[in-house]
């Protein structure tokens, strides 16, 4: 079982994240709020305990944010890291600015530029096997989106990881219900989507998203016996914005003055 006080720890960095975010979406800035604030746990779980993002105390791990336009979840964890300045926010995707509206090399810890959806699980398994092949012990971790797995790239890789006994590869899927203009299931239906990756010979697991505690338990599941991993992560998009969260609007968008103060007291509610 996860241990009580890092749960704690973890619930109040996702806390802190959130916060992030609702600046980043005010004074008019437009961001892709929805799937940032979906994936807050997940990203304070891989990057306040899971990842070794430097390689001081064991190999380098590897993140690649497939679903690139939720970079602002990224960038609120470098902030956290301290490997940028929360000031830096007020100058989003402006001309000059490393944090780009997608990850960008020019900003800390960002291995691949992504934003065209579909390719991240590719570039993860050519990472993975070389870092098998070097016999490293590396991890690669890539973060999907549950509309991006419409691209038929992603299951051509899907069938290639097993083939290589990846297990050093974890695959996860931020499940929201939306993309950028309506819901996944108006759009192009992916279920079954377990059964799909179970078919694929993936290790797979379901869990709530907004559970840290599973989310944890999913996480020390990894590496498996044998071959790669996915997690099927079950979210609300725009989670904890109250008139946002679990709408279509959510996914790309900014907050009036009243809804910044909506959402800060919501998350100081959910702090306590």
């Amino acid at each position: 079982m996860p241990d009580p006080n890092l749960i704690k720890t973890l619930e109040k960095r996702t806390v802190d994240l959130r916060r992030h975010l609702v600046t980043m979406a005010s004074n008019g800035q437009l961001i892709h709020l929805g799937g940032s604030m979906s994936i807050a746990e997940m990203m304070a779980a891989l990057f306040f305990e899971f990842l070794e993002v430097e390689g001081k105390e064991r190999p380098k791990d590897h993140f690649i944010l497939s679903k690139g336009h939720t970079v602002h979840a990224l960038h609120a964890c470098l902030a956290e890291l301290g490997k940028i300045d929360a000031s830096e926010f007020t100058k989003l995707a402006q001309m000059g600015s490393r944090l780009a509206g997608h990850p960008s090399l020019k900003a800390p810890l960002v291995e691949f530029a992504t934003g065209s959806l579909g390719h991240g699980l590719s570039v993860g398994i050519g990472i993975a096997l070389a870092e098998k092949l070097n016999g490293s012990g590396s991890r690669t971790v890539v973060l999907m989106g549950d509309g991006e797995v419409q691209e038929g790239s992603v299951w051509e890789a899907a069938l290639c990881a097993p083939k290589f006994g990846l297990e050093n590869l974890l695959a996860i899927v931020d499940c929201n219900g939306f993309q950028a203009n309506a819901p996944v299931d108006d759009i192009m239906p992916i279920e079954p989507l377990e059964e799909k990756w179970r078919s694929f010979s993936w290790n797979t697991h379901v869990i709530d998203g907004h559970e840290l505690g599973s989310i944890l338990g999913a996480l020390e599941a990894f590496p498996a016996k044998k071959g790669p991993t996915v997690i099927i992560s079950n979210t609300v998009k725009g989670k904890s914005v109250p008139g946002v969260e679990g709408t279509a609007r959510a996914h790309f968008t900014s907050l009036e003055d009243h809804e910044v103060r909506e959402a800060l007291k919501a998350l100081e509610v959910e702090s306590c």
